[in-house]
């Protein structure tokens, strides 16, 4: 039989090598066909005598990603869709539909002839519960092999055998902390795990996998076998007894219940350890339908996964412009900012000139990219030549002249208006016709400074986020005149250097400072009420962000804060300004000189390691505190969550941003509004528009009239609208 997806050769000794390699695809993922053949492909090698047993592999540099985003939307459409004829009827089709690759991966397990799985590069989700079904695995000890089950990131968890074969392989809290944490094995730590078998060098994958079937491969999972137990014991031991009532505990600890498919996991586990293993694969069957039922799980896929893929494979970028293939970019600026972004740039094989005032400051720029390669080679993911290789491509220089083959070129000098005109100026004196020049300001309005341009069209913003090598998201700024061209070589180096990207039309701080100073001002109000800070910082984690927002405007700088809020005044007059803010602010930087976590005093204190920071004391001192018991914690969340949900709106309303996915994922990967939520938008859709309408009038009329809701909200909540329908992403491709 001819398949599409998958090839079949038997050898001399009656071993099928299966490989999987889509045609088309950059990376195999399991979509309905794939599966239709690999079903097909199961009962061929069963069928066929002389078949002894079957490897499985990729044809592709990696293994596979687990599941196909066409697959993950149409389950949920399809559930939406039978839900509004019948919803009891849409649960049980939903659980059926949810059956299908758990029953597939059992039909293997069960086949009666060994399977090995040889794992040759990232084995993510779906991919490695297929392996978990194997009766053998091998990984290669390239440094490329990535297992992992990271389904809770998005909102699920391994539902299709995941949660019994793992629990059956290792112990239970190795299971527990890899699956509710998502977190990436390497083949030796999956080795270690009792996940893989062995590990072997890349170009002896193959044969050694071969060898498991001739050395006599049992075709029987551990757990069929008579007698099985779980390692450690399984539930009723002294050692279980002393996890499982701590792990809820741990669990509501990280995540403040926002989880409902970790939760699940640790059900999952518990319960299926107690019964026969079919019996658990039905326990965990139950729960996957349960949790894609929730507002999380369809919230966090659509932003996190789907939404995630589609902004960076250039969902925003302008029809009709040709690739654009980056030989040169320049930094202007070698300060820790310039520096990083150079660093990332060689990191994805680019040449990069790194300019500064002289050439020392330049080189001391080169030096951070250094720290960075040095830090990666001590933690294996890069070798002595590849980071030789990454350096080799950084060229410190004081000279503006060597930018003059640049395609783009990058500032990231001080935040002053005339420090960055006198730069744009220099650097046009030199660059080529086409090439494109783009500042990484933080604040300062594109349009404002592309007045100093005199190619405007070719003017953008392309701000980075602190640290450069770690944040994920990209805003690419367009100024009035920006021009296509120049929209399409920014998303184009965005993409180059793997980070994640959203477009955003000209505003004082763009789209995700807006949001975080809200974020951060809703501290200030609090501090002012007299709410305990702790209180603060524990109600922000609470509510599913990640850092509390006293704790994050040290890391941003409270001078900052203190600089932004006086050219605010400066421009926009008085008013624009809550003077109770200014005066904490003001109080803080001249009169305690505490700027923050860059001169370790802020409304942290930060002694020296290994000693952790801790809230400053005198916080207490600056307003009559309340009682803790005064405070209510569920009002404090909302208020952190509707305060920049509020602005998010806003943006939408103003038309600086206009793509509902770029305010979700901007959201999340800026500075990590709760991820449960699925964004700032999805958290006013989830909800609903006239549920949340209602709770901002709620509380504008206790805390103030930032809360109000905006014409927008009030607009969409009496039409019964959401963002997703109103700004639907995808209503061109649909008109076409």
């Amino acid at each position: 039989m001819v398949y599409t997806n998958f090839t079949v050769e038997t050898d001399a000794d009656g071993i099928a090598l299966v490989t999987w390699d889509m045609p088309g695809k950059s990376m195999n993922v399991f979509t309905a066909e794939v599966m239709d053949e690999l079903n097909a492909v199961i009962d061929a090698t069963v069928a066929d005598a002389a078949v002894k047993g079957v490897v499985f592999t990729s044809g592709k540099s990696s293994f596979s990603g687990g599941a196909d985003l066409s697959m993950i939307k149409s389950m949920f459409s399809f559930y939406q869709e039978e839900k509004a004829k019948d919803p009891a009827e849409a649960a049980k089709k939903l659980f059926d539909l949810v059956g299908r690759m758990t029953g597939l991966f059992r039909k293997l397990e069960t086949c009666g002839k060994p399977w090995v799985s040889a794992i040759n590069g990232t084995c993510m989700g779906g991919a490695f519960e297929l392996s978990l079904a194997c009766h053998g695995r091998v990984a290669s000890n390239d440094k490329s092999v990535k297992i992992a089950l990271p389904e809770v990131k998005v909102g699920i968890f391994p539902g299709a055998g995941g949660t019994q074969r793992v629990s059956r392989l290792t112990d239970a809290q190795s299971a527990l902390q890899m699956m509710t944490t998502g977190q990436s094995l390497t083949a030796a730590r999956a080795k270690a795990m009792n996940l893989v078998h062995q590990v072997v060098e890349p170009d002896q994958l193959i044969s050694a996998a071969k060898q498991m079937i001739k050395d006599g491969l049992k075709p029987i999972a551990p757990w069929d076998e008579k007698g099985f137990k779980a390692p450690g014991g399984g539930i009723w031991t002294p050692a279980a007894a002393q996890l499982w009532p701590a792990a809820p505990a741990i669990l509501r600890r990280e995540t403040s219940g926002n989880y409902p498919a970790a939760l699940a996991i640790l059900k999952c586990v518990y319960e299926g350890l107690q019964v026969p293993f079919d019996t658990g694969l039905k326990i965990e069957q139950r729960y996957f339908t349960h949790v894609l039922q929730t507002t999380e799980a369809y919230s966090m896929i659509r932003s996190l996964f789907i939404s995630m893929q589609e902004l960076g494979k250039g969902a925003r970028r302008p029809a009709g412009q040709p690739k654009t293939e980056l030989k040169k970019v320049g930094v202007v600026g070698a300060g820790f900012m310039g520096a990083s972004i150079a660093y990332v740039t060689a990191a994805a094989g680019i040449p990069v000139t790194l300019i500064d005032r002289d050439i020392e400051a330049a080189t001391k720029g080169k030096g951070v990219g250094e720290g960075l390669v040095k830090d990666s080679i001590g933690k294996g993911r890069l070798t002595q030549d590849e980071g030789a290789a990454l350096l080799s491509r950084i060229t410190p220089s004081s000279d503006y002249a060597d930018l003059k083959d640049a395609d783009l070129v990058i500032e990231a000098v001080f935040e002053d208006r005339e420090v960055k005109k006198a730069v744009i100026e220099a650097v046009e004196a030199v660059l080529p016709p086409g090439a494109v020049f783009a500042s990484n300001t933080s604040t300062l309005p594109i349009t404002g400074l592309a007045k100093n341009s005199k190619r405007p069209a070719d003017f953008i913003g392309v701000h980075f986020f602190s640290p450069v090598e770690k944040m994920m998201l990209t805003e690419v700024i367009l100024g009035k005149e920006t021009g296509d061209r120049a929209i399409a070589v920014a998303l184009d180096y965005v993409s180059a250097i793997k980070k994640t990207p959203i477009v955003v039309n000209d505003t004082r701080g763009f789209f995700v400072n807006r949001c975080v100073f809200r974020y951060i001002h809703e501290a200030y109000d609090m501090l002012i009420e007299g709410v305990p800070a702790a209180m603060i910082e524990n109600a922000a984690k609470m509510a599913g962000m990640p850092v509390g927002p006293l704790a994050l405007n040290d890391e941003v700088a409270i001078d900052l804060s203190y600089k932004i809020l006086k050219a605010t005044v400066a421009d926009l007059g008085e008013k624009a300004v809550d003077p109770r803010h200014m005066q904490l602010v003001t109080g803080l930087v001249e009169r305690e000189g505490r700027l923050g976590r860059k001169n370790a005093k802020g409304f942290y204190e930060y002694p020296p390691k290994p000693a952790k920071k801790s809230l400053w004391p005198g916080l207490k001192d600056l307003y009559p505190q309340k009682k803790a018991d005064d405070v209510d914690v569920n009002v404090l969340k909302q208020r952190f969550l509707v305060t920049i949900a509020l602005e998010a709106a806003r943006t939408m309303e103003e038309g600086i941003v206009t793509d509902p996915r770029e305010a979700d994922v901007g959201s999340i990967l800026g500075f990590g509004f709760a991820p449960y939520t699925g964004g700032a938008l999805s958290y006013i859709d989830g909800m609903g528009v006239k549920t949340f309408v209602k709770l901002c009038e709620k509380l504008a009329a206790a805390y103030g009239p930032h809360f109000q809701p905006t014409a927008l909200l009030k607009d969409m909540a009496a039409k019964g609208e959401t963002f997703y329908g109103r700004f639907d992403p995808y209503a061109a491709k649909k008109a076409a």
